[in-house]
């Protein structure tokens, strides 16, 4: 499963969270290069630095220390991400630009910028470069609530085939693919669920887990690390034959 990631300069955003850390661990015991990035320099063991996914020139000042350091990028992982919880009557415009910004903008930046870094690796390393972009069983369909969410991570469902069929023509041996989560134990779950009491969809906590809880056939939520382990996977050679798919890890959520 983690076959050519030994070795392999691999960036996850969004890495001091659930899902971004455990998946910077599993790169780390695999053996890979790894570049962490967060809004505060995530504590991960590896090169950490801040990075605020939605400014351009961040991103290519990033794309410049991964440059003069290793000349290349063998796995982008676009992790980083939020999650609103509101109304559709009571969304406002900038709370869903700034949705849109954070899930979304950040897919079409990083590529941009991390782009000739993977065409350097897509030209010497077995299976390509790889690119993984984290959506969502929200990416897949609808939620109460969640509107400008779900629409984010159907953007980033959409965009990841896109950028998959285009890098394809155009022979760069990138590939990309997403990844579609279901109920995670992250602290973004938590304030999904304390926001879901907050606007009286659930009247407590405990009767919102049980919700979420029942749309899981597993019966559970999953841990991050059982998502990191997909991740690897997309990232490593053993997968050289996946790019436009959905690796769907979600407890059976999307089965109903």
């Amino acid at each position: 499963m983690t076959e050519g990631i030994e070795g392999a300069v691999i960036l996850v955003t969004g890495a001091g969270g659930g899902i971004g850390r455990a998946t910077v661990a599993a790169l780390m015991r695999a053996g890979a290069h790894v570049i962490a990035t967060d809004l505060a320099p995530p504590d991960t063991g590896t090169l950490s630095l801040a990075q605020d996914v939605t400014d351009p020139d961040g991103w290519a000042a990033l794309a410049a220390t991964i440059d003069a350091r290793w000349g290349r990028l063998d796995g982008l992982v676009n992790n980083a991400g939020i999650a609103m919880v509101a109304a559709i009557a009571d969304t406002s415009l900038a709370q869903w630009r700034q949705q849109m910004a954070v899930n979304v903008d950040s897919m079409l930046l990083s590529c941009q910028a991390m782009l000739p870094l993977l065409r350097t690796s897509g030209a010497h390393r077995p299976g390509g470069a790889s690119v993984v972009n984290l959506s969502s069983v929200g990416g897949i369909g609808g939620a109460p609530l969640m509107a400008a969410y779900c629409t984010s991570k159907g953007a980033v469902r959409l965009f990841s085939k896109s950028a998959a069929l285009e890098f394809a023509a155009l022979k760069y041996n990138i590939r990309v693919n997403s990844v579609h989560p279901g109920g995670i134990e992250t602290g973004m779950m938590d304030r999904i669920i304390a926001a879901y009491v907050a606007v009286g969809a659930a009247p407590d906590e405990a009767t919102a887990r049980a919700g979420v809880d029942a749309q899981h056939p597993l019966g559970r939520w999953g841990r991050p690390e059982e998502i990191a382990g997909g991740i690897v996977y997309l990232c490593s050679s053993a997968s050289s034959f996946m790019t436009g798919a959905e690796l769907v890890i979600d407890g059976g959520f999307t089965a109903h």
